[in-house]
C-alpha cells in the first residue's frame, strides 16, 4: 500500500474520530495565537451547587493516571484530568476528539500536530501548555520508575514543541492505536499531570493528583472516601455544574443499593447483577449499561506446574461449560466470550463467531481427552485464589470448581483481600485465578499488554514470540480489514496455548437516583461528571 494510502486511510480514521469537530489537513493550517503571561479564557462561569455522592465499589490503587491499572481509579482520575484527546460516546459509536487539544492535524502517516487550549492552568496555578505535555508523555515513555502504560508509545520518536501551544509528536511508524492511548481515560498515555506537583510529590503524587479536570482534588480518606471540589477555572464553558463530588468506598453491595434506596447517596459506580432486580424495581433510579469492551476469564500459572503443561491448560479452556457461567455467575446477562475481541470492536468483532469454529468452547469429551495427555493421571491439586472485590469472582469460582473435578483437577479456593490478591497476582503466586479486563476500546489494548511475553499484566506469564509479532506489527497497519486479520491469527495462538480460559463478555451497570440530570454514559466504565447535576 503507498504512503498516499496508509494517509487517506488515517485521515479517514480520525475524521469519523473528530465527528462534527473540523479536521484541520496538512501543515501549516493553525495559526497559533500566543497567550500572555496569566491570561484566563473568558468564559461563562458555572454556579456550581450540590454535592454528588457516589459508592466506588472496587479497588482504588492510586490516582496517578500514569501507574493505575484499576478502572474504579480511572473513573476518579477522569474527573480531576485531561488528556490531549478525550472519549465520546453518542448512543452508536464510541469517537476520540479534542480535549487539552483545541485542534488535532495529521501531517503525515507518522507526524501529529496538536494545538493546545490557550488559559488552561493546572490545579495548583501552573500553566498547562507544551512543555508540561512533553513532560507528561515522557514520564509515561521512559520515566522511573517503569510506567505500565509506556508500551503505547514505544512508536512515540520526537516531541517537538513549536511554541508554547503547539507540540508535534513524530512516530517511527504509522500508529492506529493512537487516538486510544491519547485520551485521558482509559488510555492513560495521553493524561496531562502537573510537572510542577509530580516534582513536588514524586511518587506520592497517586495521593497528591493535580490535573487541568472539572473537579480538584481534596482528600483521600483510606477505606472511606475520594473527595473533589469544583473547579471554577474549568476551561469547558459553563462547567462542571455540581460543587463538590464524593467517592464513598463501600465494599458491600448490598449496603450501598440500601443506601441509595434510602436517598443517602446518589449513585453506584457498578450495580452487581444480583441486585439489579432491586433496582429495576426502584421507580428513584435510573440504570445505565450494555455489554461493553471487556472479557472474563479463568487465567493459569504457566511458569510453573501443573500449568506449565499446555495439555493441561486445553483441557481447562474445554471443561467451561460458558451457558453454565453465563446463568450462574452473570444471571443470564453476559454472553459468551470465544475470543477477547469484544462486540464494541466495530471492524474486528465478528457476530457469527459461534458459527465460525474459532475461539474457546464447551467441549467435555475434547477435555478428557487433552487431560489424557497429561502425565500426571492421578487427581492434581492446584491453588485458586479469589479476591473479594465482587460477588461476581466467588460465583465464577465456585461454578468452576465442579467443571474442573470432571476432568481430575481439585481446585483449593482462597479468599483473599484485594490488596493481598493483587500483590499474589502479580507475583503470580497462584496457580489459578479469575479475572476480568474491562474498558478497551480497540484490539491492540485488549490483547498486547494483557499477554506480550515481557508485558506487566501477563499474570498467567505466557510467552510467544510469534503472538508478539504479529501484535506488534497490527499497531503499524492502518487497514482494519488488515489489522483483524492479524489479531485473529494472534488470538488463535491465545487460544490454542491457552494461558487463560475465556468466559464471557459483560454489561457494567451504572446506577443513579432520578435526581441525577446530565449523566453521560460511555461504554468503557467510566464515570463522566462534568456536565452532571442534582435536581
Amino acid at each position: 500500500m503507498t504512503v498516499i494510502d496508509h494517509k487517506a486511510i488515517l485521515e479517514s480514521r480520525i475524521r469519523a474520530q473528530l465527528g462534527r469537530r473540523a479536521f484541520l489537513k496538512g501543515a501549516g493550517t493553525a495559526a497559533v495565537a500566543m497567550a500572555a503571561a496569566g491570561f484566563l479564557p473568558h468564559v461563562a462561569r458555572a454556579q456550581q451547587s450540590g454535592h454528588i455522592r457516589i459508592a466506588s465499589m472496587s479497588h482504588i490503587d492510586t490516582l496517578d493516571p500514569h501507574f493505575t491499572g484499576f478502572l474504579n481509579s480511572i473513573q476518579i482520575i477522569n474527573n480531576i484530568h485531561n488528556g490531549l484527546l478525550k472519549v465520546t460516546y453518542d448512543g452508536e459509536a464510541v469517537r476520540f476528539e479534542p480535549d487539552l487539544a483545541e485542534t488535532w492535524e495529521l501531517e503525515d502517516e507518522r507526524t501529529h500536530l496538536f494545538k493546545l487550549r490557550e488559559g488552561v492552568r493546572f490545579h495548583d496555578g501552573t500553566v498547562c501548555d507544551a512543555e508540561a505535555v512533553r513532560f507528561s508523555l515522557l514520564r509515561v515513555k521512559e520515566g522511573q520508575p517503569s510506567s505500565p502504560h509506556a508500551w503505547k508509545l514505544e512508536l512515540l520518536e520526537e516531541i517537538e514543541i513549536i511554541d508554547p501551544l503547539t507540540v508535534r509528536l513524530h512516530f517511527s511508524e504509522p500508529y492506529a492505536f493512537l487516538p486510544v492511548a491519547l485520551t485521558g481515560s482509559t488510555g492513560r498515555a495521553g493524561t496531562i499531570v502537573s510537572p510542577a506537583a509530580v516534582e513536588r510529590y514524586g511518587m506520592d503524587y497517586g495521593r497528591n493528583p493535580v490535573g487541568t479536570g472539572p473537579f480538584r482534588f481534596v482528600s483521600w480518606r483510606e477505606n472511606d472516601a475520594v473527595e473533589l471540589e469544583a473547579n471554577p477555572d474549568y476551561f469547558e464553558e459553563g462547567l462542571p455544574l455540581l460543587e463538590r463530588a464524593t467517592f464513598l468506598i463501600m465494599r458491600e453491595p448490598s449496603t450501598a443499593v440500601a443506601a441509595l434506596l434510602a436517598g443517602q447517596i446518589d449513585g453506584m459506580s457498578n450495580c452487581p447483577l444480583h441486585l439489579l432486580p432491586q433496582i429495576e424495581a426502584f421507580a428513584g433510579a435510573n440504570l445505565y449499561g450494555e455489554i461493553e469492551g471487556n472479557y472474563s476469564f479463568v487465567g493459569m500459572n504457566t511458569r510453573r506446574a501443573p500449568f506449565d503443561d499446555v495439555n493441561l491448560r486445553r483441557a481447562v479452556a474445554y471443561a467451561l461449560d460458558r451457558d453454565v457461567l453465563i446463568r450462574q455467575a452473570y444471571f443470564g446477562r453476559a454472553i459468551q466470550a470465544y475470543t477477547p475481541i469484544s462486540p464494541p470492536m466495530t471492524g474486528f468483532y465478528d457476530p457469527n463467531i459461534a458459527e465460525s469454529g474459532r475461539g474457546h468452547r464447551f467441549d467435555l469429551d475434547k477435555a478428557r481427552e487433552f487431560r489424557a495427555l497429561v502425565p500426571e493421571q492421578g487427581e492434581i491439586v492446584v491453588n485458586y485464589i479469589m479476591s473479594e472485590r465482587t460477588a461476581v469472582s466467588t460465583r465464577i469460582a465456585q461454578t468452576v470448581v465442579p467443571m474442573l473435578a470432571q476432568i481430575g483437577i481439585r481446585a483449593e479456593l482462597e479468599l483473599l483481600e484485594p490488596t493481598t490478591w493483587v500483590q499474589r497476582r502479580n507475583e503470580r503466586a497462584f496457580d489459578m485465578f479469575d479475572f476480568e479486563w474491562v474498558a478497551d476500546l480497540d484490539p491492540d489494548e485488549t490483547l498486547y499488554p494483557e499477554f506480550r511475553s515481557d508485558g506487566d499484566w501477563n499474570y498467567p506469564g505466557w510467552e510467544n514470540p510469534e503472538f508478539d509479532r504479529l501484535c506488534a506489527e497490527a499497531q503499524r497497519i492502518l487497514d482494519t480489514a488488515e489489522r483483524s486479520r492479524l489479531y485473529n491469527a494472534a488470538e488463535d495462538l491465545l487460544i490454542d496455548e491457552a494461558p487463560i480460559a475465556l468466559i464471557a463478555h459483560m454489561p457494567i451497570y451504572k446506577v443513579f437516583s432520578t435526581r441525577v440530570q446530565g449523566f453521560n454514559y460511555i461504554p468503557a466504565d467510566l464515570i463522566d461528571l462534568h456536565g452532571v447535576s442534582l435536581s
